[in-house]
């Protein structure tokens, strides 16, 4: 008997010592993690749970490592799913909190913003400057890229679709340049195939650059649609475009900020003063206002435009109204 009631005090020793180690294990696990402001914590690519834990048990984020050991063996499923990246971690989270939010897609994220009307230069300055990228790019001349893009031979320039792309650290270059392409791609598609009929453009490609000539002469987004219409109807007519960001693109790095009557007379490929239609290739990076414009251009009998001065364009219908609107917004003649 007596026996007996050793064993039973025993087991209610054994059983209130298992009882409390849990309910302190349990304790650890739901304790806050000690933080005083949000921290930016990354997880290694390849990095195992015991790992991670204990690097946040040795930067005192987490007060023991054990606990945690323990939960990989009892609940394996709970501590598989850590991934790499960076993850900000919120004072006042607990150790389940904290795991659970390591296992999630919740990493930090980057903005990079490619303004509407930029060149594909000063898409790849950009990408160059952006933090947390992997740059695979930066010694890659244009062609390489587009190569390694899967499209040899391509010009690259207007391909790319101007927006803001979000990404983690670590991700490439090469893949946002692939999400911008492929939204161009879409994009173009898409408004090529709700075009107007009768155009005097026979391709996407042609709407492109016609887009892009937009894009670069006026950022009112109201006048999209006129200054292609005044693009339409040269082209019917067989009328240079006469406009001036063909030339200073066609300047490239000659450009310094004005031009002279010389470089409306030089003779570039892009320089629509000298050549008939439409440059070889776009010249910037349209938007989408810009794309719809060129597919669905004003009515009217505009043949002209200057810049007024404020951003917003001067439209005649003949060249003697131009030269009176040249010499009222350029000459600041009467």
């Amino acid at each position: 008997m007596r026996v007996l009631k050793i064993l039973i005090l025993l087991l209610l020793v054994a059983t209130i010592v298992v009882f409390g180690g849990f309910h302190y294990w349990q304790k650890q696990l739901d304790a806050p993690i000690a933080l005083d402001e949000t921290t930016v914590y990354e997880v290694p690519p390849g990095a195992a749970f015991t790992q991670v834990v204990h690097d946040l048990e040795s930067r005192g984020i987490i007060e023991a490592a054990w606990p945690y050991r323990i939960l990989a063996r009892v609940a394996p499923k709970a501590t598989q799913g850590i991934r790499a990246g960076e993850f900000e971690i919120e004072p006042g989270m607990n150790g389940r909190q904290l795991i659970a939010h390591l296992s999630s897609d919740q990493v930090v994220t980057y903005r990079l913003t490619v303004p509407e009307g930029w060149t594909f230069k000063q898409m790849r300055r950009l990408l160059d400057q952006a933090p947390k990228l992997e740059h695979r790019t930066s010694e890659m001349s244009d062609e390489e890229i587009m190569t390694a893009l899967g499209h040899e031979g391509t010009h690259p320039e207007g391909q790319f679709f101007p927006d803001t792309y979000r990404y983690h650290k670590g991700v490439a270059d090469l893949e946002l340049l692939q999400r911008a392409f492929d939204r161009m791609q879409q994009t173009l598609n898409t408004v090529w195939n709700e075009r107007d009929d009768d155009l005097p453009i026979d391709s996407p490609y042609q709407a492109l650059i016609l887009a892009s000539l937009i894009e670069r002469e006026t950022g009112v987004p109201a006048e999209r649609k006129e200054i292609a219409g005044v693009f339409t109807r040269r082209l019917e007519k067989g009328m240079r475009l006469q406009t001036d960001p063909t030339v200073i693109y066609g300047m490239g790095d000659s450009y310094v900020g004005n031009i002279t009557r010389a470089d409306l007379q030089r003779q570039t490929a892009y320089n629509t003063y000298v050549i008939e239609g439409l440059p070889p290739t776009p010249i910037a990076m349209p938007g989408r206002g810009a794309l719809e414009a060129a597919v669905h251009p004003a009515d009217g009998d505009t043949l002209y435009f200057v810049a007024k001065g404020d951003g917003s364009h001067q439209f005649s219908r003949t060249l003697q109204e131009h030269n009176a609107a040249v010499r009222r917004y350029i000459l600041n003649r009467d």
